[in-house]
């Protein structure tokens, strides 16, 4: 029990350097899903939620070159 898969994609116009980073709503950071070069293109990532975090609000943090978002998301288990 506790064991859950978030996935997200997004897609990135040329070849960047990408991070994509989870913190919670005190602004912790919780885990790095990706920092590593990826090509142009769409792409998914799973993060594998098990007992390490429990349900609640996180915010997800992409950057890609100049570009940088940040997204709410609810874990739910």
């Amino acid at each position: 029990t506790g064991v859950g898969i978030a996935y997200t994609r997004f897609s990135i116009p040329q070849s960047e350097l990408v991070t994509l980073t989870v913190y919670n709503v005190l602004g912790e950071q919780i885990a790095t899903l990706i920092q590593s070069n990826l090509t142009a293109g769409s792409h998914s990532i799973s993060f594998n939620t098990n007992n390490a975090i429990s349900s609640g609000v996180y915010f997800y943090h992409l950057q890609a070159g100049n570009f940088v978002e940040t997204k709410q998301m609810l874990l739910v288990k």
